[in-house]
């Protein structure tokens, strides 16, 4: 076992035990509070989760940098060296209203590459992972490369915030292209949404604005399996800041920009 085999199996590990402890507290009293605006909710369990990620990263590799969600590594303005990107809960409304539809999600980053995804989607006991160039997996299963799809068959998450009026394109345009798809969807939590694409569930996926932590890992997982993940303009993410999204399938970006005459 190499160094990243070693850092991917203590990940694993780590992301499982918090699973746990994230079910064990399913039915507890939520204390919730907010934070850019009343939609975007924080509970005292996505705290926990961080501090305990943050705990194991710290006495077990004390050189990593860690970038998470709830403030952990804000400061951090480089990708030299090992980067853990994460997130404890995405989905958080999900989580407190639900119950189910939420995940794990961490990215791992050695000098700004893609080393190590996984998202764990605690409820549905389904684990997406990828070791660079080692293949991506959905728990035990292999998935294979993507292949392409046209717009008219494709199923396609798209945050609603597309269909109002927006910086990034008219919302003319995307209500046409709601109705030429086969299928829309919207899951609520960033990273599921990605795996998705990745295992084939989803065609594309779309979204206004991200952190890195809701990504990162879905970074790595799209790139093993020959998708495209960039911001919704098709430039390149950069990985210390927020973003818009697409992901797609082989050739859907480039069908999209086509169809609908935007690039």
């Amino acid at each position: 076992m190499n160094d990243l085999e070693k850092i991917f199996a203590n990940a694993k590990a780590w992301i499982l035990e918090a699973g746990e402890m994230i079910k064990d507290s399913l039915h507890d009293e939520r204390k919730i509070s907010t934070k850019a605006d009343d939609k975007d909710l924080v509970t005292e369990m996505d705290q926990t989760i961080e501090a305990y990620f943050i705990e194991k990263i710290k006495k077990t590799y004390p050189t990593h940098l860690i970038l998470a969600e709830e403030g952990h590594g804000h400061h951090i303005t480089n990708t030299t060296g090992t980067l853990w990107m994460i997130d404890p809960i995405d989905g958080t409304t999900n989580f407190i209203h639900q119950k189910r539809n939420f995940a794990i999600s961490i990215g791992i980053f050695v000098d700004g590459i893609g080393k190590i995804g996984l998202i764990y989607d605690v409820i549905s006991d389904e684990m997406f992972h990828v070791i660079q160039g080692q293949g991506a997996f959905l728990n035990d299963t292999k998935l294979p490369k993507l292949t392409e799809v046209p717009i008219s068959e494709a199923v396609v998450a798209v945050n609603t915030g597309f269909l109002r009026d927006n910086q990034l394109i008219g919302k003319e345009v995307m209500q046409q292209f709601t109705a030429d798809v086969r299928g829309t969807r919207a899951l609520g939590a960033a990273s599921l949404q990605i795996a998705y694409v990745a295992c084939g569930r989803f065609d594309a996926y779309m979204s206004m604005q991200l952190g890195p932590w809701d990504f990162a890992a879905g970074l790595v997982l799209i790139a093993e399996v020959g998708g495209e993940i960039t911001r919704f303009c098709g430039e390149d993410l950069k990985l210390l800041e927020k973003s818009s999204l697409f992901v797609s399938k082989p050739g859907f970006h480039q069908a999209f920009y086509k169809s609908y005459q935007l690039n």
